[in-house]
């Protein structure tokens, strides 16, 4: 008598999803029904030597639009770990609703020997037509999600056109009851005071400076900075509008700022664009020779600035800043500023200094003798030189990027400044110096 041959068993992986967490607090949810029918429809398919995998899979409250879930991605872990062999899901769209999102799962599914099939649907994708059936139902899913995507796109829009607010950060001066925002008197006396301020003396870092002495923080507890400011001067909302894509419609709630205010001030931050725009004001700018490499004693990163002085016609004078001096102005704990010209100059000075530097050629004759295809010492030689005759006529974006690779960073001390150089940066310099170096590189494309 012959016997039947052993069943390899199918090791089977329920997944479940559901996009809200409405309901989810209750004895039995749509998480417990679609778990409840998986394990139904695998125990239904004993005799084809399904079997359940001990754990499931689930994620409640997480949209089938991506795949940042993560329950699927421990899912997709245990498939590459070899664990799973079949998922067993409600419907094909708990698994996803994007088609790109699928292609990348059926890809993984195919490398790893997995296939899937829906309860509700007569789907397996171990068949062609199966594969089939899921595309075109993919699809529908696909459209669905986009379809509702623009619904609240278009939702949003004309609930805004009615001045309703529709979600964001609150501003300072207001609370949100039922779409509506309400004024909070102690807050909206706040606000006016700032747009006050500023009318009786335009000058934002004064406004922080006195702010930080007062103790006067945000409704979080953190210090007013001038970009903070500088949004709230902007924000409409003050007005009593509500914004959308550009567009300004009268609010339900009640304006904090009367016009007259808001036209005072507008009128002072005009100034302020037009002499940015003047004729002396250049802008497209040559790139900041130190950007991201300068530091303070103190720590603090120094960035890039600049200011307009109108007496002197608008003419631009830049210079380097503590990051937190520029955000909060000055204090005790802060740096201050530097000339940007003569900082810059000190360091191309060195930089020159250290391309003429015995020690210097020496050390990166040491090191390009340890590449692949050494040049010779009297070419290191040579190109450090001429690097240093012709670094007048360089482009700015290419002294910037030459003093980058260089450098790591310029940090202030108590009585100095200091330069801390790159340990490759002189080799992949004259490695770019190499004669003939860019017709090598033709030959090998060629």
């Amino acid at each position: 008598m012959t016997q039947s041959p052993i069943m390899k068993p199918k090791r089977c992986a329920v997944y479940c999803r559901v996009s809200s967490d409405e309901g989810l607090n209750q004895s039995f949810n749509s998480i417990d029904a679609q778990k409840e029918a998986g394990h139904a429809f695998i125990k239904s398919q004993a005799h084809e030597g399904w079997i359940t995998v001990p754990d499931d899979y689930d994620d409640p409250a997480y949209s089938g639009g991506n795949m940042e879930r993560p329950a699927l991605q421990r899912l997709l872990r245990d498939i590459e770990l070899g664990k799973v062999d079949m998922i067993v899901i409600y419907k094909i769209d708990r698994l996803s609703r994007s088609l790109a999102d699928f292609a990348k799962m059926v890809e993984i599914f195919d490398r790893t020997g997995v296939s899937f099939s829906a309860v509700t649907q007569q789907i397996n994708s171990a068949t062609s037509m199966g594969r089939l059936m899921l595309n075109v139902l993919l699809s529908f899913a696909q459209f669905e999600r986009e379809v509702t995507s623009e619904r609240i796109r278009d939702k949003l829009a004309a609930s805004k056109a009615k001045g309703m607010f529709m979600g964001g950060p609150v501003p300072l001066g207001y609370r949100v009851e039922n779409r509506r925002l309400l004024v909070v008197p102690e807050d909206a006396a706040l606000v006016q005071r700032m747009f006050s301020d500023f009318v009786a003396d335009p000058f934002i870092t004064g406004m922080v400076q006195r702010y930080i002495a007062e103790g006067i923080k945000t409704r979080k507890g953190r210090l007013f900075s001038k970009q903070t400011l500088y949004q709230i001067l902007h924000n409409r909302i003050y007005l009593g509008e509500i914004t959308h894509k550009g567009q300004s419609h009268p609010g339900l709630h009640e304006r904090i700022i009367d016009q007259s205010l808001w036209d005072a001030v507008h009128a002072l931050l005009g100034v302020d664009r037009k002499v940015r725009h003047s004729k002396n004001f250049h802008r497209k700018s040559p790139p900041a020779l130190l950007r991201g490499l300068v530091y303070a004693p103190n720590g603090n990163r120094m960035v890039p600035s600049y200011t307009v002085k109108t007496s002197a016609g608008g003419k631009r004078y830049r210079y380097y800043a503590d990051l937190q001096y520029v955000r909060f102005g000055k204090s005790d704990e802060t740096f201050g500023s530097i000339n940007a010209e003569q900082l810059e100059g000190i360091v191309v000075q060195q930089v020159l200094q250290a391309l003429q530097s015995p020690a210097s050629i020496q050390a990166v004759w040491d090191a390009v003798q340890a590449m692949p295809h050494p040049m010779d010492e009297a070419d290191v030689v040579l190109a450090m030189r001429n690097l240093g005759a012709i670094w007048p006529s360089l482009f700015p974006e290419e002294q910037s990027r030459i003093v980058n690779l260089l450098i790591r960073r310029v940090q202030f001390t108590a009585d100095a400044i200091e330069i801390q150089w790159h340990p490759m940066g002189w080799q992949a310099l004259v490695g770019e110096f190499q004669p003939n170096s860019i017709g090598a590189e033709l030959a090998e494309m060629e």
